[in-house]
């Protein structure tokens, strides 16, 4: 039976991941800040749920939750790296301890997760890890400056990685949605979700991580998985359009009535 670990899996798209994972027979690691919300969801799912705390920011936390899980599922071979904040607002309205700790939760949080799921995944006979990117990593996005910076920092972790761990047979992947109806969302500060909509939802999402997680990744496979057609058509574009077209297109959901 394989196994998985998410973090931040105790709400949201880390919620929704972990019932799918669960529904198609994996052992699944539910790590969240919040330990007694993560805990309520194992004992909904059943036996091969297993939650436990999880401080994404904290190596210690990563190195206890992976020797806890590993040992308890004879092993790991899928990380989901979900643990994630936002803030939003205008960049010098927003306190410098919001922005930092958006960068100790988004950045240093996956990088955590990376270095302390390396040995457990190199022993594993099928591996990978399914990073949580973002739409806006695409092209930078006003009034989300910190959460659009380690949102990139995630796509180039994910790319150096996916290229430097094929020697061990782990594929690095993630995915990169637009705005999803979690609780992160409620309440933003940021002209472009007025104007763009939420119309993802975190089962979207979670089926995304479950296909990449699971599907047979070939050296063709794309390392980036844009989630929804506008996603994929804000992709597309930056492919092949100048910047000054992806920057003037972002001053127009940037800018407020």
């Amino acid at each position: 039976m394989q196994s998985v670990l998410i973090s931040g899996a105790a709400q949201g798209i880390g919620a929704a991941a972990a019932k799918l994972f669960y529904l198609h027979g994996f052992k699944v690691g539910i790590y969240d800040i919040n330990a007694a919300q993560a805990q309520q969801l194992a004992q909904q799912l059943g036996p091969n749920a297993k939650a436990g705390l999880l401080d994404a920011a904290d190596i210690q936390h990563w190195r206890s939750a992976l020797q806890e899980f590993s040992q308890w599922a004879g092993g790991l071979n899928i990380l989901v790296n979900n643990a994630g904040i936002l803030h939003s607002g205008p960049f010098e309205q927003t306190s410098i301890e919001a922005h930092h700790s958006t960068i100790d939760i988004n950045v240093k949080g996956v990088i955590n997760g990376c270095h302390a799921a390396f040995p457990y995944l190199k022993a594993a006979a099928f591996a990978r890890v399914i990073n949580l990117s973002s739409a806006s990593a695409i092209y930078g996005q006003a009034d989300l400056a910190s959460y659009s910076a380690s949102k990139f920092a995630v796509r180039g972790l994910t790319e150096s990685l996916d290229t430097e761990w094929q020697k061990y047979g782990i594929r690095v992947l993630d995915v990169m949605p637009l705005f999803v109806q979690t609780a992160m969302v409620k309440d933003m500060n940021a002209e472009s979700i007025h104007k763009i909509g939420v119309h993802l939802t975190p089962e979207d999402v979670a089926a995304q991580i479950f296909s990449l997680a699971t599907a047979h990744a070939g050296a063709f496979t794309p390392t980036h998985r844009p989630v929804g057609m506008q996603t994929k058509i804000l992709f597309s574009l930056t492919k092949i359009s100048p910047q000054f077209v992806s920057r003037l297109g972002n001053l127009f959901l940037a800018k407020r009535p």
